[in-house]
């Protein structure tokens, strides 16, 4: 077929690909590169172009792969585009369009090369491809040169250098696609890689002045959000019988041009997904992630991750550390701004929370905001969004927010915004709420779904870790917000009482328990011998009492006594003591949580005092429980205080007089009645060897977020296709 292709499917005949990856030699002077680098097509996007075209330039590349060793073809290729990047910057101002665009095809062929030779071969036999030198006269150099190091120095320099246009737009965003696919091996290994050959070039030679340059553009390009030219505007205008754009030169090249094909029929996708208005913002970050996490080196520490925790304000004029390297100053208004815009995206909230976590003049800076609204609600609507977002996008939003409550601040300022009309927000109409009382609403309904659904132990903690660290700041709670703080711990304490009864009382008959407790020994023994199921509500203090006496011991035995009753059937074992167990966890934290907020600010919350005494019931019956007895003396004061004045008052009490009634008498509860207890603070720490979960996530993202890229599935080994 030759230089007639006009299908896809016709790519392992065309002419020149063939010459390429054939036995014959071709030197870096030859004629055969303008041919070769003088076609055009419109770049596939979606997944199954990608795939269409892997598919067709397979064979291509293996070929290539084998004849490579003695053809020197790669090399040749890449020393071609070596050679033109170094006019690039000239070409760009000069506007020199055909220049631009057979160098940005040079590109794209060794980026589609490189992905394939990456995903079938070691780094050692990479490097070999890249290190050969043809030994017959006038085809090589003498001096033995790292292609493999050069390019990826090149790369980094167009990156950086190069100005943003509309006709260099498509070789940027290749540059940075061929940087993400140069340190893609690591997706073919299930370890995380910890030294590798891409380290080494990265983190020293002549790539590691580039760092804080190229972290400061990737920033910039994820702020700017540009979007990428209209069709036909890169380099020359479409032709008019709609057949693909096909660059009508008038010398003597065009006549050795591929034929333009394209994939699936012209105009069948746009240029890019509807979501993604800019490809350069979203290939940027994706590298910058993929940089900011790698490991460190035997001797050094990652210079890119550096970058990132140490740059500063272009508006703080204080002198740099002499003992940080990699610094640079960028916009922290434009940043923040951007984060605020862009958190739909995992990519972007993991940048949020790199930030937030590593960088302590972002983090500074952002908690000075007065408008932290901006940011703090695109996160509480990916939180409240859980169904439809994956796990670790939101393990990331919680821990941004549990970071953000470690400022009291924080904590106290965000009472004082007043949001309108949330419509995200679809249990309740909100038409006025403050920003702290949607932040609890949005965490506890967060934390309840993980208890019912995902049962995620870290999540729920990390939940109650932010309430906790908000509890003592909280002021003028939204009644709602009163209402479901309270509502939520009785539902701990009625499942627990239930948990309980199945756990103690696995075989029924009785339906009273007041026969069972009156019989019982003070050892709590034969508690394990009774057949009741059904725990009455004034009972509950009396079993409390037992467990009192030797906590540990009556539930050990209490399981062991279900497991030999129910072990014989073949049927699934609950794991009521497990349950009891975690379910203890939340109403301990969550009694410390309204504690902490009615020791430190009960004269700005007559709501949750007044969801209090509309529960007191079932708060009483747990005064008596050994692990709850200390932390419920403060409730219980407030609850019998209170309660002695809405009796004094009469019966039939309105809603807003028992509200007055509160409020009359917050003031006159001497506040020393009240016992002191250290104040709630968690701070996030990440565990040993973050690496374990952030590189296999960050590539998780680059697999099913970058522009233009596809890997086979099957070859994929650092995670699973089903994971979030």
């Amino acid at each position: 077929m030759g230089s007639n292709s006009s299908r896809i499917g016709d790519l392992p005949k065309n002419e020149y690909l063939k010459k390429l990856s054939g036995t014959e030699s071709v030197s870096e002077n030859d004629p055969f590169w303008n041919q070769l680098l003088s076609f055009s097509f419109p770049a596939p996007t979606s997944s199954t172009e990608l795939k269409l075209l892997e598919e067709a330039t397979i064979s291509v590349c293996r070929s290539l792969v084998e004849n490579n060793p003695r053809t020197g073809n790669l090399g040749a290729l890449i020393k071609v585009f070596l050679s033109r990047t170094k006019e690039l910057k000239l070409s760009a101002e000069c506007q020199n369009h055909i220049f631009i665009w057979q160098t940005h095809n040079a590109l794209f062929i060794i980026c589609c090369l490189l992905k394939v030779f990456i995903s079938e071969m070691s780094e050692e036999e990479l490097q070999l491809h890249f290190i050969y030198e043809e030994k017959s006269p006038g085809s090589y150099s003498s001096d033995s040169e790292d292609l493999l190091e050069e390019l990826l120095c090149c790369l980094m320099q167009l990156i950086t250098d190069i100005p943003l246009l509309d006709i260099t737009y498509e070789i940027s965003v290749e540059a940075i696609s061929t940087m993400v696919v140069f340190l893609s091996c690591q997706l073919f290994h299930k370890e995380v890689l910890r030294q590798s050959i891409s380290h080494k070039y990265l983190m020293r030679g002549p790539c590691l002045p580039y760092t804080s340059k190229l972290v400061k553009t990737l920033l910039y390009n994820f702020i700017r959000q540009e979007k990428p030219p209209p069709p036909g505007a890169h380099v020359f205008s479409q032709q008019s019988d709609g057949g693909g754009l096909l660059y009508g030169l008038a010398s003597g090249v065009a006549t050795g041009l591929w034929t333009v094909f394209t994939l699936g029929g012209v105009g069948s996708k746009a240029a890019t997904p509807p979501e993604l208005s800019s490809p350069l913002a979203n290939q940027s970050l994706l590298l910058l992630l993929v940089l900011a996490n790698l490991t460190d080196a035997p001797d050094a520490p990652n210079p890119y991750r550096q970058a990132i925790i140490s740059f500063k304000n272009t508006q703080d004029s204080s002198p740099f550390p002499s003992s940080i390297p990699h610094t640079f100053q960028i916009n922290f208004n434009s940043l923040y701004t951007a984060l605020c815009e862009q958190q739909t995206s995992d990519q972007a909230t993991l940048l949020l929370y790199t930030l937030l976590h590593q960088n302590s003049n972002i983090r500074t800076y952002m908690l000075a905001r007065t408008d932290m609204e901006n940011l703090v609600l695109p996160i509480l609507e990916i939180l409240y969004h859980v169904e439809e977002r994956n796990s670790h996008h939101v393990y990331m939003a919680l821990i941004i927010l549990l970071i953000l409550t470690e400022d009291d601040g924080f904590n106290r300022s965000i009472h004082e915004v007043i949001l309108k009309n949330i419509t995200w927000y679809s249990e309740r109409v909100l038409t006025e709420i403050s920003l702290g009382s949607l932040l609890i609403l949005v965490v506890i309904r967060t934390i309840q779904y993980n208890m019912t659904r995902t049962r995620d132990k870290y999540l729920h903690t990390n939940c109650l870790a932010a309430l906790a660290n908000m509890s003592a700041q909280f002021r003028s709670l939204h009644q709602y917000a009163a209402q479901r703080i309270i509502s939520y711990t009785c539902r701990h304490l009625r499942r627990y009482v239930y948990v309980l009864d199945k756990l103690c009382f696995p075989h029924s008959h009785c339906s009273t328990l007041q026969h069972c407790f009156s019989t019982l020994s003070d050892n709590g023994e034969e508690l394990l011998s009774l057949t009741c199921s059904h725990i009455l509500r004034s009972y509950a203090s009396s079993l409390f009492s037992l467990l009192s006496k030797k906590h540990n011991k009556v539930l050990e035995q209490a399981t062991q006594s279900l497991r030999g009753s129910l072990s014989s059937n073949d049927v699934p074992l609950p794991d009521y003591a497990q349950d009891l167990n975690v379910i203890e966890e939340v109403i301990r934290m969550m009694l410390e949580i309204i504690n902490s907020c009615l020791t430190n600010s009960l004269h700005h919350n007559p709501n949750l005092v007044y969801a209090l005494l509309y529960k007191r019931d079932l708060f009483e019956q747990f005064r008596t429980h050994p692990s709850f007895q200390d932390i419920m003396q403060n409730i219980d004061l407030v609850i019998t205080f209170f309660s002695s004045r809405l009796l004094q008052a009469g019966a039939e009490l309105s809603v807003e007089r028992v509200l007055e009634i509160i409020k009359q008498g917050i003031v006159a509860l001497p506040k020393d009645r009240l016992k002191k207890f250290p104040e709630l603070k968690f701070k996030y720490v990440e565990e040993e060897q973050p690496e374990e979960f952030f590189i296999p996530y960050v590539w998780s993202l680059v697999y099913n977020s970058a522009v233009g890229l596809y890997w086979n599935p099957q070859d994929i080994q650092l995670f699973t296709m089903d994971s979030d």
